[in-house]
């Protein structure tokens, strides 16, 4: 009889597990759409991209170590494929009650600072679980298919985080360069490497 007990307590903590747990997006999935504020007080939606070749959406933030050492590398995949139609666009999903670093006018801040030239949306919907992002930064490149947008790569930006000078593969970069060939990224998935994305349930 304990032992019958034991094992229902253990299921229903792992029913409990699995209930706080989040759905990624699958490679080929339909990538939910969002309408959130952006630094400079607009609200950007994924619709507002409908003319572009795809999207470069990272859930990132402003306090993580690994996002900060990434942050030079974002504004630079900006300014190589912003032009080539497949713009950035950030995304922090970071609740600020826990993380004060990551409350909105930080995020002004650092946007300012840093120089991004890309959107950077604060994500009080909590679009993140949507997507199944756990990390910052976490990549989910989404490439036009004209009615609607597509996940064709998740994971990191690149296969080093501490030093940019000495990065093997660009991951997103290379991913990017096969959708403009009409080719399927190689590698689709990798891990993404970074802090975990802190909310309350």
């Amino acid at each position: 009889m304990k032992m019958m007990k034991v094992l229902f307590a253990g299921a229903a903590l792992l029913l409990m597990f699995a209930s706080t747990m989040q759905a990624q997006l699958k490679i080929g999935d339909k990538a939910p759409d969002f309408n959130l504020k952006n630094v400079d007080n607009s609200w950007v939606a994924l619709k507002d991209y409908s003319d572009q070749e795809g999207v470069v959406l990272i859930f990132s933030c402003n306090h993580c170590p690994y996002v900060k050492l990434y942050e030079e590398r974002i504004v630079a995949l900006q300014k190589e494929f912003g032009p080539k139609k497949f713009p950035v666009v950030a995304i922090n999903s970071n609740d600020s009650t826990i993380v004060a670093e990551d409350g909105f006018s930080h995020m002004v801040k650092n946007a300012a600072e840093k120089g991004f030239n890309f959107p950077y949306l604060l994500d009080d919907k909590q679009v993140f679980k949507a997507y199944g992002a756990t990390r910052t930064p976490h990549v989910f490149l989404l490439k036009n298919e004209g009615q609607h947008f597509t996940v064709a790569y998740i994971g990191a930006i690149d296969d080093n985080p501490q030093d940019a000078s000495d990065v093997k593969d660009r991951y997103v970069a290379n991913a990017i360069e096969a959708l403009l060939k009409g080719e399927q990224p190689s590698p689709t998935e990798t891990r993404a490497i970074g802090c975990t994305i802190k909310f309350k349930e």
